[in-house]
C-alpha cells in the first residue's frame, strides 16, 4: 500500500482594489488634503506679501508696477513672490508625505479616502508597510505614475491591480 503525504496550504483569497474604487478614494483624499493646503498656502502668501512694503504701494496704486517701480523694488517683489512659492511647496510636500506615507504605514493601512471605500495598502504578503516604503510609494506615485497616467492605467491591466508605484514599492491595495 502506497501512502502519499499531501500538504495543504491555506491561502486566503485576496481581493484587490480596482481602478475606479481607487479613483474614488483619491478624490476623497484630494478634498481632505486640498482644503487645508489651500488655506495654509493663502496664509503663507499673506505673511510674505503682508510684510512687504512694495505690496502696499501696489495696492495703493495698481499702475505703480508699470510706471514707478525701481529695479530694487521689482527684485524685492520677485524675491517675496518666489520665497512664498518655495515655502508653500515645502510645506505642501511635508503635509502630503505625512498624510499619504504616514497613514499607509499606520494601523489603518489606509488614508481616510481608502478607509472610506474599504481599501488598505499592504506589502505583497499582506503585512503593514513601513513609513519608508510608504514614502517610496508616494514619491513613485507623485513623479512616475502621473506621466501620461500610465502608472494609474496599469491598475486596470495587471493581475494584482498594481499601479506603477505599487510595483516599485512592492505593495498591493486590498479590499478589506
Amino acid at each position: 500500500m502506497e501512502t502519499t503525504n499531501e500538504v495543504y496550504s491555506y491561502e486566503e483569497k485576496k481581493e484587490y482594489g480596482g481602478f475606479w474604487i481607487r479613483v474614488a478614494a483619491y478624490l476623497i483624499d484630494s478634498i481632505i488634503i486640498g482644503i487645508p493646503l489651500s488655506i495654509i498656502s493663502i496664509l503663507i502668501l499673506l505673511v510674505f506679501f503682508g510684510t512687504s512694503d512694495i505690496t502696499y504701494l501696489i495696492m495703493a496704486d495698481p499702475t505703480y508696477m508699470e510706471s514707478g517701480m525701481t529695479d530694487e523694488e521689482a527684485m524685492s517683489f520677485l524675491a517675496t513672490y518666489f520665497g512664498s512659492i518655495i515655502v508653500t511647496s515645502i510645506v505642501s510636500v511635508i503635509i502630503a508625505v505625512a498624510y499619504f506615507a504616514g497613514l499607509h504605514a499606520s494601523k489603518w493601512q489606509a488614508t481616510i479616502g481608502k478607509k472610506a471605500v474599504g481599501l488598505k495598502v499592504t506589502d505583497l504578503n499582506g503585512n503593514r508597510i513601513s513609513f519608508w516604503r510608504g514614502l517610496g510609494r508616494y514619491l513613485a506615485m507623485s513623479f512616475l505614475s502621473g506621466i501620461l497616467f500610465i502608472g494609474y492605467i496599469m491598475v486596470g491591466l495587471t493581475e494584482k491591480k498594481q499601479g506603477l508605484h505599487d510595483l516599485i514599492a512592492g505593495t498591493v491595495v486590498l479590499k478589506k
